[in-house]
């Protein structure tokens, strides 16, 4: 079968328009530190549109575990609309809640796995504890963006695939003040990777 020279060259524009987007996404990588500018491990790096929203679906099989007395992990990010289980594997009973505004629950002394998920419907930082062991503290970040990423050990978070526009950057760790939810700073993404580095007013690297 023949097709003309016109055709041809229609058919490469359309290709051709269809790859642009994918051509047009780049990588984000943050490199967070500390007030003193050592690496911060455990930051949470989320990437928001300037003006609108990013379409975001729950996560499945999420679970934040009890053992030796601690929350496992310790730090967790999810999506809007997540449900979490809260299974037990320590040998005591312990009574979890948290009485932050973007998450209001309890989960009274049990052991084991409780039978209903809890289900993290609000955007925040939520602080979690047990009501029989002060020592157990524990954070889940619940984002409204697919675009997030935690800082390993080096400091280092990496997003790949966003999309060309104007972004807010917010970086969130443990270590801010309570009442600072996030440091934000005003991003730009073009085809070219980022480099970006967040200097968080943190004076140690905890958790």
């Amino acid at each position: 079968m023949k097709f003309s020279r016109g055709f041809a060259l229609h058919r490469i524009a359309i290709l051709s328009a269809l790859a642009a987007p994918a051509a047009q996404a780049a990588s984000l990588a943050v490199q967070v530190t500390d007030a003193a500018g050592k690496p911060l491990p455990h930051a949470v790096v989320m990437l928001e549109p300037a003006s609108g929203k990013l379409p975001v679906a729950p996560l499945a099989g999420v679970e934040i575990s009890q053992a030796k007395r601690q929350f496992s992990p310790q730090v967790t990010v999810v999506t809007v609309g997540t449900a979490v289980q809260f299974p037990n594997f320590d040998t005591v009973r312990h009574h979890v809640y948290s009485f932050s505004p973007a998450k209001h629950f309890e989960l009274k002394l049990y052991a084991g796995t409780p039978s209903t998920p809890v289900v993290f419907d609000k955007p925040g930082v939520v602080v979690l504890g047990c009501n029989i062991h002060d020592q157990m503290l524990g954070w889940v970040v619940v984002v409204d963006t697919p675009l997030y990423a935690v800082s390993a050990s080096a400091g280092r978070a990496q997003i790949a695939s966003v999309a060309a526009g104007a972004y807010k950057l917010k970086v969130w760790h443990a270590g801010l003040p309570a009442d600072q939810q996030a440091v934000i700073t005003n991003l730009t993404i073009a085809a070219a990777d980022v480099e970006q580095t967040v200097k968080l007013p943190v004076a140690a690297a905890q958790p």
